[in-house]
């Protein structure tokens, strides 16, 4: 749980484009979602394959407050109306304007740098969402069982939760993984991502807890032919892809699969989406990060260029016992040859987790001495994490905090 963050404020600060992203136009009708194009043709490698190599970091969206779950003020569209965007690209400018260089003490970097002129130039950032589909920008439901297991799961985000053993924390608490799709998402910070390629190879480094090697096949029916063996599995999966005309595919199956109920640390998964990945914010799902996996769980990546500097990356999960029907998401990855990836200094033995069982042990031990009241889901801050962490600047004003104790009650008594 140690994080870099002062680094990270310097990696946020360094965005900058040094040109416009193109990507595809929002259309005239804004329920409409277009198909990526495909007109661009990028540079071949010298064995041939497209060179899709270089630095593409997605922390412009991040700072720019685009969500995974479309917020509801956008009803059924995928794209945002020109008020709206003016809304974003407002509150991109005040970002900027509270940038400041970092000083002889190294306090600086408490805004962003390049993020109006992203807006401006990437049409990708007219979009409601990350999720596109299903069609209202909304996550599936989970299957019943998989509903019994995310509410029995735990983690350092439950609400009311003690924590007495390892297995109290989820894999990333633990500094092992955010898991998979998870780590292909914007997140609080550390969103630079590296693409490299050699002959039959393309490796995607993340800057945050995770490399991903994809070996290359000649044909879809090769790539899937090489998948593991089931009982084989790792935290990011076994990726294998193959080229569809212009656009790189991978595949990715062998998930490290499990839920966070059992008390088993080695049979624990990690949850296939991070709480923090900017979600709309649910009371059930999907906060806390314990969200099951299965041995089915696999994905479908797309990642195609759409510009010199822009990559639409296209992501399908499925997963038939956890979610009632797949989901996809759609990103522009921006090229930034400037952007500085940091160490993320974060370690399993790391003596938080430690501290933090012992804590709540001792705690647990005053509550049963009738020296402290017991910790529940209503006075726990980490309730919290069941609401959103960020606002969309384009549906309006962020709302004030919601209403707690007989507030609340007067408030849910009016609504019925």
């Amino acid at each position: 749980m140690i994080r870099t963050l002062a680094l990270t404020l310097a990696s946020t600060a360094a965005l900058a484009l040094a040109a416009p992203a193109l990507a595809q136009e929002r259309p005239a009708d804004l329920t409409e979602l277009p198909p990526v194009p495909t007109d661009y043709t990028p540079e071949r490698l010298p064995w041939g394959d497209y060179d899709f190599t270089g630095t593409w970091p997605i922390e412009n969206i991040n700072a720019g407050h685009i969500l995974f779950q479309r917020p509801e003020q956008y009803g059924n569209r995928f794209w945002v109306n020109d008020e709206e965007f003016a809304r974003r690209l407002e509150a991109a400018r005040g970002n900027d304007g509270n940038f400041t260089q970092a000083n002889e003490t190294g306090i600086g970097a408490s805004g962003t740098t390049g993020l109006e002129a992203w807006f401006e130039n990437t049409d990708w950032a007219k979009s409601t969402s990350m999720l596109v589909s299903p069609a209202d920008g909304q996550l599936p439901d989970l299957t019943p069982e998989a509903m019994a297991l995310f509410e029995a799961g735990r983690s350092g985000w439950v609400p009311g939760q003690a924590y007495d053993w390892v297995d109290d924390f989820d894999s990333w608490d633990r500094c092992v993984s955010r898991g998979f799709p998870a780590s292909m998402y914007p997140f609080r910070y550390n969103n630079g991502i590296r693409v490299f390629q050699s002959p039959g190879y393309v490796t995607i480094v993340l800057e945050m807890l995770g490399t991903r090697t994809v070996k290359i096949y000649g044909s879809e029916a090769e790539a899937k032919a090489a998948r593991w063996d089931e009982p084989v599995e790792a935290w990011m999966g076994n990726s294998r892809g193959w080229w569809d005309g212009k656009t790189l595919v991978i595949e990715t199956t062998n998930i490290v699969s499990g839920d966070s109920a059992t008390e088993n640390v080695y049979e624990r998964s990690a949850s296939p989406l991070n709480m923090a990945t900017q979600f709309t914010g649910t009371l059930d799902v999907p906060a806390f990060n314990t969200v099951p996996m299965s041995t089915e769980a696999m994905t479908v990546e797309r990642l195609t260029m759409t510009g010199p500097d822009t990559i639409i990356h296209e992501l399908t999960y499925s997963d038939p016992q956890v979610y009632e029907e797949p989901w996809t998401t759609r990103l522009a990855w921006t090229r930034d040859e400037d952007y500085q990836f940091f160490e993320y200094a974060c370690h399993e033995g790391n003596y938080m987790p430690r501290d933090y069982i012992s804590a709540s042990r001792a705690q647990q031990a005053r509550i049963a001495a009738g020296e402290e009241e017991p910790v529940t889901a209503e006075n726990d801050d980490r309730s919290r994490f069941a609401r959103p962490f960020d606002w969309d600047p384009g549906v309006g004003p962020r709302p004030g905090p919601p209403p707690v104790g007989g507030e609340a009650a007067e408030e849910e008594e009016a609504k019925s």
